[in-house]
């Protein structure tokens, strides 16, 4: 069954870059953003994860947490987020079984190669663990502000 905003969004248990267990099951009761990126250090997820970092304060003080998932092994992770100061965790999905959950993985192409990998996608997870809103078509310069306005218009709803 295809995802769509009002259906419960996949559990999960995945690694972060110390090799701590992060379950969606335990941020029940609070908004998550979970966001998709192909790479740790290319420049697009840099940009992403960058953006977050700079209005990570404003999503503290909100309450939302913020999860980025690659298929990316903890080390890379753990460089990854010490070089730019990434303040929220980086979780592992080695096998791409979460993000196939989240329909943000399968067969791409770049420079007439074809491969498996992750799609940029995000996912705004409301606190009764429901897929609140999908961000298909990621554009990483300005994501975190679309995603807070967005978070901002629907609690004002």
């Amino acid at each position: 069954m295809p995802l769509q905003p009002g259906k419960p969004a996949p559990d999960f248990s995945l690694s972060d870059a110390d090799g701590n267990w992060v379950r969606l099951a335990d941020y029940h009761g609070r908004w998550v953003v979970l966001y998709f990126y192909p790479r740790d250090n290319t420049p697009g997820c840099t940009k992403e994860a960058c953006n977050f970092r700079d209005f990570y304060s404003d999503y503290q003080s909100s309450d939302v947490v913020v999860l980025g998932v690659s298929t990316d092994d903890a080390k890379s992770h753990g460089k990854f987020a010490a070089k730019y100061s990434l303040p929220f965790p980086l979780l592992t999905d080695a096998d791409g079984q979460v993000a196939t959950a989240y329909e943000s993985y399968g067969l791409k192409k770049f420079m007439g190669k074809e491969y498996l990998g992750i799609s940029r996608k995000t996912f705004l997870i409301n606190p009764d663990g429901k897929i609140e809103k999908m961000y298909l078509k990621v554009k990483p310069d300005n994501h975190a502000a679309e995603v807070l306005a967005d978070l901002a218009s629907i609690r004002a709803a």
